[in-house]
Parts: C-alpha cells; structure tokens; sequence
C-alpha cells in the first residue's frame, strides 16, 4: 500500500489491531508453557554433549575458595575478568560445557551469528584487544572471542568443564557455601556467583508422539554435524538425499533455514507464528573506522546503542541497523500527552511492520506462502530477526513452508509429522524450539539452594522471588545472583551482564580485603525493592504484551499467577537499572546488605 499523501497512513489501523487480535487468538493455548517439555527422562539424549569426546573423566577436587561461579558463558567470564582486575585471584569456575562460552559454545547451529552488532555484544573488546571481522559475528568467531576471554584472565586453569552442580548448601559454622558436582567435587566457597544464563535451557514441544520417531532428531542446540556433514558455515552435505523437517521459526530457525534448504533434499519449515524479519545487511569491519577509534570507544558505542533503544535521544546513531530503527523516537517527540505519544507509537508500530510485510511480498514469489510469512502483532511481541536470505529460501523448489495457522504441528509419528491431518514424511526432525525463560528460578538452573537453617530457595520464592537489586537474597549469605529475576534487562543482554559483573567484583572485593564475613539482604531492603519493581509493573505488562502473539515474552500469552509479579524484571529501563547499580557503589556504604565482620573460619 501507498500513502496518498505525506504522513497520511496507507493502512487501516482499526483493521490491523482486529488482524492482529484475531492471529492472536489462533494461538492462544490454556497449557502455557506446560506444552513444552525439558530435557530429560526420555528426552535426556537431546541434552547430551555433542561436542566432546564421550567417557571424560577426571579426578574429583577438593577446596576451599575464595569465589565459585557457575556458568562459563558471558555472564562467567565477565564476573572472573572483573574479579581478576579486582585481585581475586581465588576462584573457580562450573561450567557443563566442555569449554567457555555459555551459549555459544552449545549453539553451533548452521548460520549462527549474533543479532546484536558484534562491536557492542563481544564484551571485553579494548581488554583483549580484539576486533570482530563482521558487524555481525558468526558463533565461531564469537566462541573463540570466549576462548580469548579465558585465556587472557588466565581462567582455564580455574574452570571444571563437563561438570554440574548438583547441591549448594550454606554451611553456618564454617559460613561458607558447601557446594558438590557430579563429578564428586566438594567446593567450599566464601562467595557464590550464579552465572548460569536466561537463555539456556533448552525446550522440546509437547507434541503427542515426539517419543515415537524413528527417524533421526536433535535440538538446535545440540547440532548433529556427524549426521548432517558441514559446519556452522553450512555445507551439509549429507543431507543431500535426505527429507528434513525443522519445528519452529524463531530467530535460531530464521538463521538455520537457509543452509538446511541449500543442503537438503526436501525441507519442510512447520511454523505456528512467523517471525518479522527486517534486513540485516551484514558487512566487514572497516578497518579504516577501526583506526578512528580511541580509548573508550566500545563503552561509548554500548551506551549510545543502549540510549537509542530505551527511547533516550541521541545526537548521532553510532550503530545504525535494525534495531535502531525499530526504537527511533523521532516522530515521537512532537507529541503533547502521554496519550498522545501512546497512539502516535502505535501507529509507528503499525507502519514498520507494514514494512516487515512488504519486504515479504516483495521477496517470496509464491503469494500463499509470502501471505502465511507475514507477522500480524507489534514489533516488539516477539524478538525481531534480521536476515537477508531467509525469506528468499522459499523461493527454491525443494523448500516447502508448512504452515499450521497458529496451531502448532499436530502430532508426530514415527515417519513423519501431522499438520492439519496430513503427514509429511521425514527422515530428520530438526527441533527449533528455543529455550526456558517463564519458568521457575531454579528449575532452570537444574539445583536447589539450600541457606540459612536448610531452606531452599525454590520454597523461599514459591510466592514470589525477595531480593535486593535482584542480586542478593535474604537467608542466602554471599550468594549473588545474575538473572532477570527482578533485575535488569536489556536489547543487549551483555551490557547488563557487564554491569553486574563489576558491581560484584566491587562487592565482593571489598568484603576480601575489608575481613568482612557474610553480607545478605535485609528484609527491609527487599520491601523497598520491591516496590520499586511494583512501581514499575503495569510499565512492563504493557511493554510484555498482553495482547501480544503468544511467545516467551509474554508467557504464552497466559495471565500469570500473582506471584509471577515478584519475578517481573526491573521495568524502569536498562541505563535507569545501571544509575541503580551505580549510585549504590558510589554511596560505598552497601546500603541494604546486613554485613558480618571477622573474615571466616
């Protein structure tokens, strides 16, 4: 559609809304995220290593420690690098996978690459003195950059790799976390940083009869390249006599899909809800750019990104690419009311998507399938794409879009998959499911903590998590957690996960050198945080969508009990989150931390 006319709107918005509402009700389930299923039981084989040799053994270790942290991902890595500058120098790292790198060691999908521009998302950049070759890297350049992180902060010879923490118990007398692995490990640690990810988890449908396949399957995460030949860079080319079929189109999928339909007999994509996916015009490193730029330059480049997104003005986009796009503000600014700016953002909203869909229209030759690829909902209801082949992968002949009309996939059986009664056979089931992110703290991480008197955590938030800066816990001495619970968020997560990294090393730092015992939360900084988060809630379900296409930023688009508000995250916005974080250490008091002086036995 054309305007007629400048700023005349060549679409309906009342139109839309009743579109995107009724593509919203197609999908609505009363289960939630109970359709999903982990990986475990009989899905314990979707969850096994395919990276590392089978039989790994090692002797078990026994010590005492200054910090243990659990997770070798980015979050780890910039909480051990931050320590180290603090001169902690005793500490150990957990990690499940067989090298650092958190999700970028497990996704090695075919076309994995970060979404967020390389130049802000690699952390550490001035540090290591590293620069991306793309503006967006590919996972093996992003999983050697983690490599990188730890070997320069020398953190290989702290890591226990292929090893999970199976129990973590607060040891009064010695005031110290007793922590075992199933590796045998005793770990007595001062300090306990949970650094496990929010996007780790993986997640199967729970589709009848995915048990009963015959054929060959796996999770994105766990990529099969011995079945499929090739690499992250594609080239599978022993699926070239094989019918595939990969279940969902998200943004692992989006990046996916285009090497399976270059290598694959047949592919068939089985979509419930498309994806919007924007351009996302990729381009080498300009290394007479590289030369312009001087000390400070990445935090300066994070915090302008991170300005632009969370609606602060700024004077130039240093980034300039998709997301930038979506969160300009410009047209914003000449509204007079809060409902004003409210229905001038709406229509904002409407007209980039319309974009979204014309790109698809002008991109997919068959009229069916552009129509079925087409997002109906807000931009922000599901994390956009940018991709510059996905849409152009329908064009090939063996690539068939099966779509289920906002249903999801009908059963599974053991040749094929069933969408609207009719079955397509595969010899492959690529699973693009996604990760856990709605569900309970500690049901992700995949152990309890045990604190103060043996009560668990998991029974300490049945009605609602209590923490302060979403870090610290009452009855949990010295455990300091990164998570989402209400905490910060962010477009890109890594500035987040940066922050809280210096603010722990700031904490933990100063209680090794100033013979300080334990720290916790009081209860009253917890109200008050609290309220903070409450203040900040009817903002974030706005923001979450409860109109919203149902995903995992809404919770499946189910009305969560009331003590999900508890685990809401922080919804003031990420640099408010950080100015939080900041002032606090700038008050160099630890305001809200009741704090135990005399070191440990």
């Amino acid at each position: 559609m054309n305007a007629t006319k400048k700023g005349e709107a060549s679409f309906s918005p009342e139109a839309l809304k009743e579109k995107y509402l009724l593509e919203r009700e197609k999908r609505l389930r009363p289960d939630g995220n109970a359709q999903y299923r982990d990986l475990s039981g009989v899905y314990a084989d979707f969850d096994k290593d395919p990276y590392v040799e089978p039989g790994f053994t090692r002797p078990a270790v026994t010590e005492t420690i200054d910090v243990l942290i659990v997770g070798g991902g980015f979050g780890g890595l910039l909480a051990a690098a931050r320590l180290r500058q603090a001169g902690v120098e005793s500490l150990r790292l957990v990690e499940k996978g067989g090298d650092f790198g958190g999700t970028w060691y497990w996704n090695r999908y075919p076309g994995a690459a970060c979404d967020v521009e390389s130049y802000i998302y690699l952390p550490l950049l001035e540090e290591t003195g590293y620069m991306p070759k793309e503006k967006y890297a590919k996972a093996p350049e992003i999983f050697a950059h983690c490599q990188r992180i730890g070997r320069q902060f020398d953190l290989y010879k702290a890591a226990l790799f292929q090893t999970q923490v199976e129990q973590m118990d607060w040891d009064e007398d010695a005031r110290r976390w007793s922590v075992t692995t199933n590796r045998g490990d005793r770990l007595a640690a001062r300090f306990v940083i949970i650094a496990g990810g929010i996007l780790h988890k993986a997640k199967l449908p729970g589709i009848p009869g995915i048990e009963t396949f015959k054929g060959h399957s796996f999770h994105t995460s766990r990529w099969d390249y011995a079945y499929t030949g090739g690499g992250p860079m594609g080239g599978m080319t022993r699926l070239a006599d094989k019918r595939v079929g990969i279940i969902g189109t998200g943004a692992t999928a989006v990046q996916a899909i285009p090497h399976l339909g270059a290598s694959a007999k047949q592919l068939y994509v089985f979509q419930r809800t498309p994806s919007g996916v924007g351009v996302r015009n990729n381009q080498p490193t300009d290394e007479a750019w590289v030369k312009t730029l001087k000390p400070g330059w990445q935090q300066e480049r994070i915090l302008n990104f991170t300005s632009i997104v969370t609606g602060n003005q700024q004077d130039v986009d240093m980034v300039r690419d998709g997301w930038t796009y979506i969160f300009d503000d410009t047209e914003l600014r000449r509204a007079e009311t809060p409902e004003a700016a409210a229905e001038l953002r709406q229509m904002v909203d409407f007209r980039k998507m319309e974009e979204i869909r014309a790109r698809v229209d002008a991109v997919v030759k068959d009229p069916v399938t552009a129509e079925a690829l087409k997002p109906y909902y807000n931009q922000m209801c599901k994390r956009p794409c940018f991709h510059d082949e996905y849409l152009d992968t329908f064009n090939r002949s063996n690539v068939q879009l099966v779509d289920t009309e906002g249903k999801g996939v009908e059963r599974i059986t053991p040749t094929g998959v069933v969408v609207k009664g009719r079955e397509y056979e595969v010899d492959c089931l690529v699973y693009a499911s996604g990760f856990e992110l709605s569900g309970e703290y500690t049901r992700r991480l995949g152990f309890d903590i045990r604190g103060r008197g043996g009560k668990s955590l998991r029974d300490s938030w049945a009605e609602g998590a209590a923490t302060l800066h979403g870090m610290h816990s009452r009855g949990y001495p010295n455990l300091l957690m990164f998570s989402l619970t209400q905490s910060g968020h962010a477009i890109n997560f890594v500035h987040i996960l940066n922050e809280q990294s210096q603010h722990a090393a700031y904490i933990i730092g100063r209680c090794l050198k100033q013979g300080i015992g334990t720290i916790e939360a009081t209860e009253q900084a917890q109200q008050q945080w609290w309220e903070v988060i409450l203040g900040h809630f009817s903002k974030m379900a706005a923001v979450g969508g409860v109109e919203c296409t149902p995903g995992y930023f809404n919770n499946e688009g189910v009305l969560p009990p009331p003590s999900a508000m508890r685990n809401a995250p922080f919804g003031g916005g990420t640099l408010e989150f950080i100015e939080v974080l900041r002032n606090w250490r700038k008050g160099d008091d630890l305001a809200g931390l009741e704090v135990t002086l005399g070191g440990t036995p």
